[in-house]
């Protein structure tokens, strides 16, 4: 049901929405009155009026069962809602900040990570309590390992911007998992007082080391480029480009060179300590980060007209 409102001779029409449970098809209220020029955000605040527990950042609505999620930008009037004015509604569950959940990632392996380096005495045993490696590599391995995980926290402080506010609090647990069970497997082996140095001695490492730092640099003018291309406060998006550091012509070659950048930072790191965790820790992340690259290049192609057709997702000329 629908009235309509008359004002300058510009029509306004209040709408009455049926929200219907996702799952059971069962009714969960009534919002009477909404404008049609209300978006699904201001839909999502009138809902949490009527049904407390479901705060607007666990809220999904759409038009179908198991249709697509609107974006907060919606606006009703631009909604096929055929005769009955039904929507369907999504819990999300309980919801953490995304930028939460990326300080409790990267922070967590920074921290693990050094409690190997210092070899306290419940991970080497006694002998070997805060003692020292007498190899360099094992001491920029340390650096390295770092300084990417600073670099992402001051990322996340000063650079990122989420194009949603969070996600289901049960990937806090799944994230942290994996990166910091990854990081103590790195870190034992790495920093152990039985580890021997890499075959080719300090030209691997050194070779090793060059090509980490150029992809961490890499890796941080990418996502300083995605931030001037989203001014903050908007959701805003463009055909990713150049921006004249030559690191973001990669940009001509893939859609995503963040992800193309640190996989090359961690096969780097692979190749300076030659140890074998390293190696599938890599191939591991390569594999999700090319999951995440191909549906992001997808979305780039269908949603602008003229994206270059030239572009791979992740690894220029080939995926």
């Amino acid at each position: 049901m629908s009235i309509i409102v008359k004002l300058g001779g510009i029509c306004f029409r209040n709408m009455e929405l049926q929200i219907l449970d996702g799952k059971s098809k069962k009714k969960l209220c009534t919002l009477e009155r909404v404008p049609s020029t209300a978006t699904i955000e201001h839909l999502k605040e009138m809902l949490h009026q009527k049904l407390h527990q479901y705060y607007p950042d666990r809220q999904s609505f759409r038009l179908e069962p198991r249709g697509k999620s609107l974006k907060n930008s919606t606006v009703l009037s631009e909604l096929n809602f055929g005769g009955d004015g039904v929507l369907y509604f999504k819990d999300l569950g309980p919801q953490v900040a995304w930028s939460t959940v990326f300080y409790c990632e990267y922070a967590g392996p920074l921290f693990v990570y050094l409690l190997f380096y210092f070899r306290l005495p419940f991970i080497y045993g006694a002998d070997h309590a805060y003692t020292s490696s007498t190899q360099n590599v094992v001491h920029l391995a340390a650096v390295c390992h770092s300084f990417h995980y600073m670099k992402r926290i001051l990322e996340t402080k000063f650079v990122h911007r989420f194009s949603h506010n969070s996600m289901p609090i049960r990937n806090l647990f799944r994230n942290c998992s994996y990166y910091w069970t990854f990081a103590a497997w790195l870190a034992y082996y790495i920093n152990h007082p039985l580890y021997s140095e890499p075959i080719y001695g300090n030209a691997q490492v050194y070779l090793g080391l060059a090509c980490f730092v150029l992809c961490e640099l890499g890796n941080l003018s990418i996502h300083l480029a995605f931030q001037s291309m989203r001014p903050k406060g908007t959701s805003k998006r463009q055909v990713p480009k150049p921006n004249g550091n030559p690191l973001t012509n990669l940009f001509y070659l893939v859609s995503c060179p963040n992800y193309t950048y640190e996989a090359g930072a961690w096969i780097s790191f692979a190749v300076m300590t030659q140890a074998l965790v390293v190696f599938f820790f890599a191939v591991v992340g390569f594999g999700q980060m090319a999951i995440w690259a191909l549906a992001k290049h997808r979305n780039y192609r269908k949603e602008f007209d003229h994206y270059p057709v030239s572009r791979k997702a992740i690894v220029p000329f080939l995926l």
